[in-house]
């Protein structure tokens, strides 16, 4: 009974999280261990989902030229070789300081939701460090100085608990590199699928994947994931962020909770 309420929410969930362009690893995370999957497990299961939704995102943004590939190749590959070394360590942490990690990282990613952003491109001077791109009829300037430590911290985190950092690379790409926020929003779809990757081969090769679970929910997820690249290219993701950062906020109250009270 449990794993058939998990299939209904982790469906809505990759739905909802995918017209964002964020891979939603901290709902999965948090929807398992209600269902019953203890930590490690559940944040083994959250990174097969989130690979095969992201994918599928992908898949959808790329169709609409929404998906800038010479951006995720420049600041992703930090972001995933770290998510697999966290996912591969997270053996070494206890359950409930994992628990304690992604209630953090919950607060954190509700509250950059709630910031306000704007699609301005950012004019500088050509730097050292500083990449003037176009892409399509925008032109932003990644600050590289900065973009490739933090997606790199955020890839150890999310590997670790099990989420993928969209939450987070949204609000970097937009805010820090003035990237419009559809281009940041199907940029991100791309990597999250690389990191989500990543950070199941660290946990599987811990002995946390548990294929009863991961493979029916996989595949309701799958299909959730294509339907909300669908619903993205309709919806402005802009309006949603309140609710997202609300829910985001909800989840990290449970984890806290489910952690005292566990413990």
């Amino acid at each position: 009974m449990k794993i058939l309420i998990a299939l209904v929410v982790i469906f809505v969930i990759a739905v909802v999280m995918t017209m964002t362009g964020r891979g939603g690893g901290n709902f999965y995370v948090v929807a398992l261990v209600m269902a019953g999957q203890v930590i490690h497990q559940a944040a083994t299961t959250g990174q097969f989902i989130l690979m095969l939704t992201a994918f599928a995102g992908m898949l959808i943004f790329h169709k609409h030229k929404l998906v800038d590939w010479k951006l995720a190749l420049v600041i992703d590959p930090p972001t995933d070789i770290m998510a697999l070394v966290g996912g591969y360590f997270s053996g070494y942490l206890s359950g409930l300081t994992l628990k304690f990690i992604l209630a953090a990282l919950l607060v954190l990613a509700g509250f950059l939701m709630l910031l306000k952003v704007s699609d301005k491109p950012i004019l500088k001077q050509k730097r050292l460090g500083y990449w003037h791109r176009t892409y399509g009829d925008y032109a932003y300037v990644v600050n590289l100085w900065l973009a490739i430590p933090i997606t790199g911290a955020v890839g150890l985190a999310a590997g670790a608990v099990g989420i993928s950092g969209g939450s987070f690379k949204v609000p970097l790409m937009v805010l820090l590199c003035g990237v419009p926020m559809r281009i940041a929003v199907g940029t991100s779809s791309a990597m999250v699928a690389a990191t989500a990757l990543m950070g199941f081969v660290g946990h599987a090769a811990s002995g946390h994947f548990d294929p009863q679970w991961a493979i029916p929910i996989g595949l309701v997820a799958l299909l959730g994931g294509l339907i909300g690249g669908k619903f993205a290219i309709k919806t402005k993701p802009k309006n949603l962020k309140k609710i997202f950062a609300y829910t985001t906020l909800a989840a990290a109250i449970f984890m806290v909770c489910n952690a005292l009270f566990s413990s």
